[in-house]
């Protein structure tokens, strides 16, 4: 029988009745920034859960897909302090509806990361320290970031990548421009053009002539479009590190067993 509490309790009711799934967290996505990436978010999710746990195994997600184009009408305004109460009311549902982490599944968005943490209550997995942690590992000191205008200019990225003692470049103007056109007008409306491809990996030989020695596909959507493995520097696909962090934060009491790589880093509201 449906009790009559509302949407978050009935899906906690569901996710605490699951036989087996006592121990593997319910991961939460603000998602729709723009669909194209989410998708792509639920399938890295579920492939390595099934990698790690084997057979049917798949993961305890719930999205909250935001309209991504009144999340831009606020971006193209500059209003980011409406933004934040935006995704930070989708993490707070998200929360309520039985999450156990919360994800925005978007760089540009991180900008308001720290109200979306408040706001949700629960920890909020952060895609730029999951990447910075991932180019520390290897060693990385001067990333090539390659994402929209807002992540490139507005200095949230970069300096949170600082506090890691890592330096980020970004292209030159045109260039920055070229990039934020591909991922709004292309990628963002399921569009893959050879010449933006080309014109991606110019950029990227540009920056490794000029000192770059790895770069951060800093936008969600540009793995659709460049194989972060197949580029004349080290990649690094933001997206699936995002992924691989969500799923190690989830599976991190399984059974009590130890999981692949270390539980994901998390950012407490």
């Amino acid at each position: 029988m449906r009790a009559n509490c509302g949407y978050g309790a009935l899906c906690m009711q569901i996710k605490m009745n699951v036989p087996g799934n006592d121990a593997m967290k319910t991961i939460g996505l603000i998602g729709g920034m723009s669909w194209e990436s989410t998708a792509t978010y639920y399938r890295y999710i579920n492939e390595a859960v099934r990698n790690e746990l084997g057979g049917l195994a798949s993961a305890g997600v719930i999205l909250n897909s935001l309209d991504f184009s009144s999340v831009v009408a606020l971006q193209k305004a500059d209003r980011w302090e409406e933004a934040g109460v935006l995704l930070g009311s989708a993490g707070a549902g998200l929360a309520r509806a039985g999450a156990d982490c919360v994800l925005i599944c978007t760089n540009t968005m991180h900008l308001v990361a720290d109200k979306v943490a408040r706001m949700s209550g629960v920890p909020l997995i952060d895609i730029i320290d999951e990447t910075a942690a991932a180019l520390v590992a290897d060693g990385r000191k001067r990333p090539l970031l390659l994402a929209t205008r807002y992540t490139m200019e507005h200095g949230f990225y970069s300096n949170r990548m600082a506090a890691h003692e890592i330096d980020v470049v970004v292209p030159d103007a045109g260039d920055r421009l070229a990039v934020h056109e591909i991922i709004f007008n292309e990628l963002c409306q399921g569009v893959v053009r050879e010449e933006s491809r080309a014109s991606l990996h110019r950029i990227i030989a540009k920056s490794a002539a000029s000192g770059a020695d790895s770069v951060i596909l800093g936008c969600t959507e540009i793995q659709l479009l460049i194989d972060a493995n197949e580029l004349a520097l080290p990649g690094y696909d933001s997206t699936a590190i995002h992924a691989d962090a969500a799923v190690r934060f989830a599976l991190s009491e399984w059974n009590g067993r130890a999981v692949t790589r270390t539980v994901a880093k998390v950012r407490q509201g």
